[in-house]
């Protein structure tokens, strides 16, 4: 695991030099050192400055900076600059260039503006990742790799329409295959030759000229979503294999975006490319602190529990909404030990240094344009590095086991939204978020897993949404109940299989005898047209009833055993919340999209039975973590109120890691504040 082998938690961000003259580089350098940075991703967008034309390159500037760094004893993430490429690349080999959903073909502009099917893209991309890493293999200041920047959005060139079909060809084997998967015959789609498709978008199978989510056909969108990851996974690993060419030792990576939950890209699947996982974080005004953990939790269920980096985040505000606050005192500091609470190794911003023009001039940055540390934001970024070396590599690889899971897999999200139906209401993301947040909220840890993710180190799996079933995947959750877990899984489950075919003799379909029920239709409700749950078996804490919508299934028990009915519509009194038992455990069906409490509920009671305790009882705000190193456990604690909480630690005797007091009992918290405690006396 590379985090292991990193000196501390490492601390820093991105670093543009080469926007600045030279005699701010010395003043920078300054500066870092009392901000207690120790590691800077160089060189993301630089391909122009590094190649003014197909054959010359120059590197004078990053030597510079390289040795510039190292004498400072700052490590590098070094990029390969190929996340935007030359404005000459785009005049002589047009290929480059991104076709959009609506067919208008770009001009040279902005930045992730390369086709990942453009054989010239490719050429080049790869090959300046290999001159990179024959130039700098053996400096002492490289750290890591940081392959392109942010991957991501979507293709509707010739080029891709080409290589979609051999994707096809290679998924399929045969026409026949292909129809039969896509259900061709609806709508005389019947394909005779491979040359006949054609990428589905705005102007073939999609419904809304704005909308790559609306199509007619859910199987063609769904391998298109498929092979559009594929293809950007492999530019990434052209260059990386350049640079591993080089030096196999490279450790390589490259940065999520989206907060990690970026639609396009299947990053369970990428995850298996990278050596560790980077997360570019920027939470919205809207975000609470528990989507905020789900998506640090899910970063580190990528690689099974490994940590990961925080790559990007920021100090103070954003440019790009609508509206940027300024984050408050005490914000960046609480944001930032969250990460490390769920699993990160390292804190990095974007940026270190605030451009002075264009797009970004007005991202938030550690060195601010007055250009001294005379600020609120520098004083607060040199407090967390401080911090930081005073921890040391006390929490280095450190990890956040948990014995209950949630399931999370891209292709469910996409063939959910391409769905024509039931409802917009559905959104894949949201729901999963209300389950997780029922964990959350009573501080009980719980791994995001993916469909591949074994099973056996968990008593407890929630699958919620589980439309798209890949093949054997039933068969393998039918296991892990019989063996003595307990499933937990949802309405619009066992709906279709891998091509968005659905399962022909009911819902839900491969998982009907596991559950035990079988769903006759499902509603959806108009927004106005809520229903509401009432218990008729009274389950640990839940009792009378709650509302609920956006779908409702009509079900039908089959040896599910009824623990709560719909109140109203034509299928009041029919069975909301079933159980199943199976071998030695126990299958769960929520038919509806309660409200939280309910699902607060219901996982509350399914924790108290299988063991599985609170981390700590806590007051509503207060969230609480944990990580293990070496049988050590380190406690977390963060309090997202603007007011001061007093908490309930237990018995023994603990030490703050971040200021060395010892504590028994009860512990203060103020407003925003981060507590790290190692057990002293058990």
């Amino acid at each position: 695991m590379f985090t292991e082998n990193l000196p501390k938690l490492m601390y820093g961000g991105d670093y543009n030099p080469e926007q600045w003259p030279r005699e701010i580089w010395d003043e920078d350098m300054r500066l870092f050192q009392i901000a207690g940075v120790d590691i800077v991703t160089l060189n993301v967008f630089s391909w122009a400055l590094n190649q003014p034309d197909e054959k010359t390159y120059c590197f004078d500037w990053l030597d510079e900076m390289m040795d510039k760094l190292h004498a400072q004893g700052i490590k590098v993430c070094l990029g390969t600059s190929t996340a935007a490429h030359p404005a000459w690349m785009a005049m002589r080999y047009p290929d480059v260039m991104l076709v959009e959903y609506d067919g208008r073909k770009r001009k040279f502009g902005r930045r992730h503006n390369s086709c990942p099917n453009s054989p010239t893209f490719r050429l080049y991309s790869e090959r300046m990742a290999r001159k990179l890493a024959e130039r700098y293999m053996d400096h002492p200041a490289l750290l890591l790799w940081h392959v392109n920047n942010e991957y991501g959005l979507r293709c509707y060139c010739d080029n891709c329409e080409t290589a979609f079909r051999m994707w096809l060809h290679e998924r399929y084997g045969t026409l026949e295959e292909l129809n039969r998967a896509w259900y061709t015959r609806f709508w005389g789609h019947t394909f005779y030759d491979w040359n006949e498709i054609v990428l589905p978008s705005a102007l073939s199978e999609h419904l809304s000229s704005s909308n790559p989510d609306d199509t007619a056909f859910q199987g063609i969108s769904l391998d298109y979503d498929r092979f559009n990851s594929d293809s950007i996974l492999a530019c990434y690993k052209l260059e990386r294999d350049a640079i591993k060419d080089v030096n196999p030792d490279a450790v390589v990576t490259t940065n999520f975006q989206s907060n990690g939950t970026y639609k396009p890209l299947n990053y369970f699947k990428w995850a298996k490319e990278l050596d560790v996982i980077a997360l570019d974080m920027y939470p919205g005004d809207d975000m609470t602190p528990s989507q905020m953990a789900m998506r640090y939790d899910l970063m580190r269920g990528l690689k099974g529990g490994d940590p990961f980096m925080l790559m990007e985040s920021c100090p103070t505000q954003l440019n790009w909404r609508p509206r940027n606050a300024l984050k408050r005192p005490g914000i960046n500091r609480l944001w930032s030990y969250h990460a490390v609470a769920r699993g990160a190794d390292a804190v990095m911003y974007f940026q270190l240094r605030r451009s002075l023009g264009a797009f970004e001039k007005f991202h938030g940055a550690m060195i601010d344009h007055a250009g001294h540390e005379n600020t609120r934001v520098f004083r607060e970024c040199a407090q967390i590095g401080s911090e930081l070396q005073q921890l040391g590599d006390t929490l280095l690889g450190a990890r956040s086991d948990a014995r209950a899971a949630i399931v999370f897999d891209w292709e469910i999200w996409w063939a959910i939204e391409h769905s024509s139906g039931l409802t917009v209401d559905l959104r894949y993301v949201k729901e999963v978020e209300k389950y997780y947040e029922a964990f959350y909220s009573r501080n009980i840890p719980v791994d995001m897993i993916g469909v591949e993710t074994a099973l056996t180190d968990y008593e407890i799996v929630v699958a919620p949404v589980l439309y798209l079933l890949h093949p054997g995947y039933a068969a393998r959750l039918e296991h892990f109940v019989e063996q003595g877990g307990t499933l937990v899984t949802t309405t619009f489950s066992g709906i279709v299989g891998e091509s968005d075919l659905v399962m022909p003799g009911g819902y839900p379909g491969e998982l009907r005898e596991l559950l035990g029920i079988w769903v006759e239709e499902i509603d959806a409700p108009m927004e106005h047209q809520r229903n509401r749950v009432v218990m008729t078996l009274q389950l640990g804490e839940l009792e009378g009833s709650y509302d609920c919508g956006v779908l409702c299934d009509v079900v039908h028990a089959e040896g599910a055993e009824p623990f709560a009915v719909f109140e109203r519509d034509f299928y009041q009194g029919f069975p909301a919340l079933t159980r199943n038992r199976r071998g030695s455990g126990e299958a769960w069906y929520v038919a509806t999209s309660p409200e939280p409490s309910m699902l607060s509920g219901l996982i509350g009671h399914l924790c108290e039975t299988c063991g599985i305790q609170p981390l700590l009882d806590t007051p509503s705000g207060v969230e609480v973590s944990v990580r293990v190193k070496d049988g050590k456990a380190f406690l977390f604690l963060l309090n997202h109120n603007e007011a001061a909480e007093e908490v309930q630690i237990g018995a023994g005797t603990y030490v703050d890691l971040l200021n060395g007091t010892s504590h028994e009992g009860t512990l203060l918290l103020t407003a925003l504040d981060v507590r790290i405690l190692a057990v002293v006396n058990a």
